[in-house]
């Protein structure tokens, strides 16, 4: 059996989602991939769309000391909000499950404009931009220290580093994908995001892409020890 079948991928999903209150940091997700999913592109709000952005980075650790964000305004955001604005909406349809040539070339083209109008003075982008295209449309994983040390271990033979996004990491994503087709389609339909003015949950369901990258995340952060779980 594939060893990248898993066995406790509802347990470590379930285990992230309980810390997804409403005015839990886990929720700047859903308030920032609803915002943009939903945002009328002919009428765009420039500064609300800054400060979604820039509280969802801010919730995942984006400003902290560390980093060149920390000296600017959410204003730094605006260029790449009004590229986001520009993008067509099927941008948004693309998810693990279409991960075909063209659109994974979708996906590197639109990481690589990003890093042009966000990444300054070369610092470092491979987290920062993967959670901006995590948290604005959902089509790939946040390639940061958690789901990386998860995901390295899992494609240990497969020379998968998951420290840039190209072919071969999403690629390897892909794969996983389709080794747990049948439970990553099933958390991702029954799993909804969470309206910002209710707490109540939308009709919007989280990306499959966003069930891989909780499990890598979590199953990392809980220092769950990674093992052979297909058999």
């Amino acid at each position: 059996m594939s060893i990248l079948l898993r066995s406790d991928i509802i347990l470590q999903t379930e285990n992230f989602l309980a810390k997804s209150n409403p005015n839990d940091r886990y929720s700047s997700f859903d308030y920032c991939y609803n915002h943009f999913k939903t945002f009328d592109k002919s009428n765009v709000d420039i500064e609300k769309s800054c400060l979604v952005l820039g509280f969802y980075l801010a919730s995942w650790g984006m400003f902290r000391g560390s980093s060149f964000l920390i000296q600017k305004s959410v204003k730094h955001f605006q260029p790449l909000i009004l590229y986001i604005a520009s993008l067509e909406k099927d941008i948004w349809k693309i998810d693990v499950d279409n991960y075909s040539d063209k659109n994974m070339a979708n996906i590197m083209e639109v990481y690589s404009k990003i890093k042009e109008l966000v990444i300054t003075d070369n610092n470092t982008d491979l987290t920062l931009i993967t959670k901006i295209l995590l948290g604005v449309f959902g089509f790939v994983p946040a390639f940061d220290q958690y789901f990386g040390d998860t995901f390295r271990q899992i494609f240990t033979h497969e020379n998968c580093g998951f420290r840039r996004v190209n072919v071969k990491s999403l690629t390897c994503i892909k794969q996983f994908y389709e080794a747990n087709k049948i439970v990553i389609d099933n958390i991702a339909s029954r799993t909804f995001t969470t309206d910002f003015l209710t707490g109540e949950k939308t009709v919007v369901n989280y990306p499959k892409a966003k069930i891989i990258d909780m499990y890598g995340f979590n199953l990392r952060t809980s220092k769950t020890p990674l093992v052979n779980t297909s058999l």
